[in-house]
């Protein structure tokens, strides 16, 4: 069952970060790091879920649940800003608008 956990998130990390890098490829690092923190962010997950719950009541549902959710969050971390949205607004941060 751990060898299916582990090869199961592993396939799961990977369509995600072929996904994101296919989808997302502008506002993301090379394709090798995307696809490399993809699988270990996956491979983590599914460790830390198999931990969480303890021997037992682990089963592959739940480990390719919590792959999932760590995989997703590792590559939401690559993200970097939008092209040009940096101009939009011209007012420092925390400042109040003026009535002039």
């Amino acid at each position: 069952m751990p060898l299916m956990e582990a090869l199961g998130s592993a396939l799961l990390g990977l369509l995600l970060s072929g996904a994101a890098a296919r989808v997302l490829a502008q506002r993301l690092p090379s394709r090798r790091v995307v696809l490399v923190s993809g699988v270990l962010g996956a491979l983590f997950g599914a460790y830390l879920t198999h931990f969480a719950l303890g021997p037992g009541h682990i089963t592959l549902t739940a480990a390719l649940v919590g792959a999932g959710l760590v995989s997703a969050v590792v590559l939401s971390l690559l993200l970097r800003p939008a092209p040009g949205s940096r101009g939009r607004s011209h007012r420092p941060p925390f400042s109040l608008p003026s009535r002039g």
